[in-house]
């Protein structure tokens, strides 16, 4: 099988993702600075893997995670980056003070395209908590303010984490889609 590249710069989604495809396909890792398209969360998965296999010339995966606030009506979503390296933690939870509702969806979209010439596939997966006060670790962006069953993401054990999380929802798909599928893709992929 041939290697793909997964397309990111943040040390922690490679451990992550390396942890949850284990030996599913060959990855390594390149960080590039693409832009990013307005759109959604689809959009912008597709965008980034297009551009991406234009610079690899290969197989290729991309990953983008949203913070949906209900009360908010999904905002900030795929703009969280922003408004986490505006606000920090803290202010994302002064967002939501005038609000009673502080439920929210974390959002994993990951594209795959096997090269230049082929439509990337979409995988997504979406997992539903709270928003709290941080509590644990700060290393990973927004985990320490999203709660799930009592736990913010940030508290988690790695292993219960990497089995439950929006990433984890999104990359079993994605592993099942090559269980099922040449890593060529079905020529109806093929061109836009």
């Amino acid at each position: 099988m041939k290697t793909c590249t997964f397309v990111t710069g943040n040390p922690n989604k490679v451990i992550e993702v390396t942890a949850i495809l284990g030996d599913t396909i060959p990855i390594r890792t390149l960080a590039l600075d693409l832009p990013e398209i307005q759109g959604s969360l689809e959009e912008i998965a597709r965008d980034k893997c297009r551009r991406a296999t234009q610079i690899v010339d290969g197989p290729v995966i991309v990953e983008d995670s949203a913070l949906e606030f209900y009360a908010m009506n999904s905002l900030p979503g795929p703009y969280i980056k922003y408004f986490l390296e505006a606000l920090g933690n803290d202010g994302l939870n002064k967002l939501l003070a005038p609000y009673e509702d502080k439920s929210a969806d974390a959002v994993c979209t990951f594209a795959y395209s096997s090269g230049p010439d082929h439509v990337p596939i979409v995988f997504q997966g979406r997992l539903h908590g709270t928003i709290v006060p941080a509590r644990g670790p700060p290393v990973f962006g927004w985990e320490p303010i999203f709660e799930h069953q009592g736990e913010t993401l940030a508290e988690m054990a790695h292993e219960k984490k990497n089995n439950l999380s929006h990433r984890y929802q999104a990359l079993c798909k994605f592993r099942e889609w090559l269980a099922h599928s040449t890593i060529d893709q079905d020529p109806s992929t093929r061109g836009e």
